[in-house]
Parts: structure tokens; sequence; C-alpha cells
């Protein structure tokens, strides 16, 4: 008999997300959080920006052409099933999801238009016609605090959602495994 390795699924658990989600869910965290703990302006802050931009637009068409978990048509809820899942959350009846609860894939969608967003202004920030202008500046923090305080919320809900349903999900996001 040989010895299990790194690779060997863990017995009981199903792949969710493929590798293109998980690393290109963590390249967005860090490109975020680099370009918002980073002063403006600043070459880092401008790569960061670029790299999390990047990130999202492979994440997009990702979202049309990957594998099942990873295709908004699998897991973006309406309004009426957004509303339903929320309504269970607050009464304490909600179910498990094998990939995003209705929840987190409005998250998911919401993060990465705020964050395309910010990687727009924060273009737009510098070109000749718009350098320098304090309202799109401006415009450019507003979203990235908007999107800090979802992030916060994220992971929040990633931690609730974890004890909730004994599974972490953090971890999930790294191994692209959950269990059955």
């Amino acid at each position: 008999m040989n010895a299990p390795t790194l690779l060997d699924a863990p017995a009981g658990t199903v792949r969710v997300w493929d590798p293109v989600v998980r690393i290109g869910h963590w390249t967005l965290a860090l490109g975020f959080v680099v370009a918002f703990l980073v002063e403006e302006g600043d070459l880092v802050h401008q790569v960061a920006g670029y790299v999390a931009a990047g990130a999202v637009a492979v994440r997009v068409v990702w979202g049309f052409v990957g594998p099942g978990h990873a295709r908004f048509a699998n897991f973006v809820p309406g309004p009426r099933r957004l509303l339903g899942h929320l309504s269970d959350l607050l009464r304490g009846r909600d179910r498990r999801h094998i990939g995003h609860n209705p929840a987190a894939g409005a998250m998911a969608v919401t993060l990465l238009g705020l964050v395309a967003s910010l990687g727009v202004t924060g273009w737009l920030m510098t070109t000749d016609r718009f350098y320098g202008t304090k309202w799109l500046e401006g415009l450019h923090e507003a979203i990235a605090y908007a999107a800090l305080g979802l992030v916060c919320l994220h992971v929040a809900a990633a931690i609730y959602q974890s004890v909730r349903h004994a599974e972490n999900l953090p971890w999930a996001m790294v191994t692209g495994r959950k269990r059955k």
C-alpha cells in the first residue's frame, strides 16, 4: 500500500474551487491589501492595483468559461434567492452550500465590480485628462473604503459560516476542497 501524498484527495471531500479561482482569489486579496496600505500614487500602489485589476479580468472571463462552481451562472443569485437566503440566515435556518451561498455570490460579484472600478479610476488618474482631478481622487478613495468595508464583512461572514457549518472556508479556498 502506498503512503498518501499531498495530491491525494482527503476522503469525504469534493473539489469545489479550481486553481484559477483560488489563485485569483488570493492574488486579488493580496493586491487589494497592498494597494490599500501603500500611499496612493506610489509605484507599488499602482502595480498592486493593476495586479488586482488583472485578477478581476481573469476571474470575469473564468466566470463564463470556467468549470462548474466557477461559473457565475452557478452562484450569482437573483434578488428573490438572495433575500430568501438572508431571511433564512437571520432565522438561523440557512443551509450549507457546496459552492458559494447566495450572499457570498452577491458579495463576490460586488467586490469584483468595486475592484474593477478601482482599476478604472486609478488608471484614469494617470491620464493627461484626469491627472490631479480631485473629484476622481475622492471617488477612487470612496470606492476603496467601500471595498474595504465589504472585505471585512466578507471575512467575518466566512468565519461565521465556518463556525456555523463546522467547515473551514478559508482553508477550502486554499485547497479547493470541501466536505461532501
